[in-house]
C-alpha cells in the first residue's frame, strides 16, 4: 500500500490521491522492481543547517529568559526539544535550518516520522555529543550519511 510522501498517510493500492491531504500520489508511484536513489545530506550542509537552528533557538530562548528574569531556564530545556520534534514531525519534515537547504528528515523507508520518533532522535543527539561529538562526525563517513542519533532513531536526512 503506497504512503503519501507529503503527509505519510497509508493509502489504498489503487489510490490516485492521498486520502488524508489530497496530494496526487500517482507521480510518486513507481513500477515494481525499480529502485529509488536518494541524495543523502552530507556533513557540512547539516552543520550549517544546525548553526541556523542554534541561532534561532538561542535568540528565542535568550529573549524569553530576559523577559521572565531568568524563569525561562526551563524554557531553555523545552525549546530545543519542541522546536526540533514539532518541526521534524510536521508536514515540512524539517527545522528552519534544514528547510533553508531543502533537506528533510524521514525514516529509512522515506516516510514522515512521528513526534515520538522525532523526540527520540532529538534526545539521541545528546549521546552523539557526549562521546566527543563522534556521533555527529559519523555523518561524514557512513553510507547513508547517518549520525549515531539517526541510527538510533532509524532516520535519514535527504535532499528533496
Amino acid at each position: 500500500m503506497p504512503f503519501c510522501p507529503k503527509c505519510g498517510q497509508q493509502n489504498a493500492e489503487n489510490a490516485q490521491f492521498c486520502q488524508s491531504c489530497g496530494t496526487d500520489i500517482r507521480i510518486y508511484q513507481r513500477p515494481a522492481g525499480t529502485t529509488v536513489t536518494r541524495a543523502y545530506a552530507g556533513f557540512w550542509i547539516r552543520v550549517v543547517a544546525s548553526i541556523i537552528d542554534w541561532l534561532i533557538i538561542s535568540a528565542v530562548t535568550g529573549l524569553f529568559a530576559l523577559l521572565t528574569l531568568g524563569v525561562g531556564v526551563v524554557f531553555g530545556f523545552l525549546m530545543p526539544w519542541l522546536y526540533e520534534a514539532l518541526l521534524t514531525s510536521s508536514e515540512k519534515q524539517a527545522t528552519v535550518g534544514k528547510m533553508a537547504f531543502g533537506l528533510v528528515v524521514t525514516d529509512v523507508e522515506g516516510h514522515r516520522i512521528s513526534f515520538a520518533r522525532a523526540t527520540g532522535r532529538h534526545f539521541a543527539k545528546y549521546i552523539s555529543g557526549f562521546i566527543l561529538f563522534i556521533g555527529f562526525i559519523m555523518v561524514a563517513f557512513t553510507e547513508k550519511k547517518q549520525g549515531l542519533h539517526d541510527m538510533i532513531a532509524s532516520t535519514v536526512v535527504v535532499k528533496q
